[in-house]
């Protein structure tokens, strides 16, 4: 499995801002192939996401989908660019 960790910062309403589209948000993570999750944690001062994928192919999709949904809802989203780290997921519990 590989994961993707999206942190925003410097905008504490982001993570209500995102959550008003959940819907939307979760039919573009999902809607990527071998998609396993995807997580979204509200944080002091942004917001953290987490999407988990069978493969860094889906992951990387996912970041490029990410990066062209924020950018097209920017009028209703403020946020600065997020951190972006990504790998392979070494140990698994749920």
């Amino acid at each position: 499995m590989y994961a993707v960790i999206r942190t925003y910062a410097g905008n504490a309403e982001i993570a209500d801002q995102l959550a008003a589209h959940a819907d939307e948000v979760k039919r573009l993570v999902s809607g990527v192939a071998g998609f396993r999750g995807y997580y979204l944690v509200r944080t002091e001062g942004g917001c953290t996401t987490f999407t988990v994928y069978d493969d860094q192919t889906g992951a990387e999709e996912s970041t490029r989908l990410a990066a062209d949904w924020i950018r097209d809802h920017e009028s209703e989203i403020t946020q600065s660019t997020p951190q972006v780290a990504s790998g392979e997921v070494v140990i698994q519990a749920s």
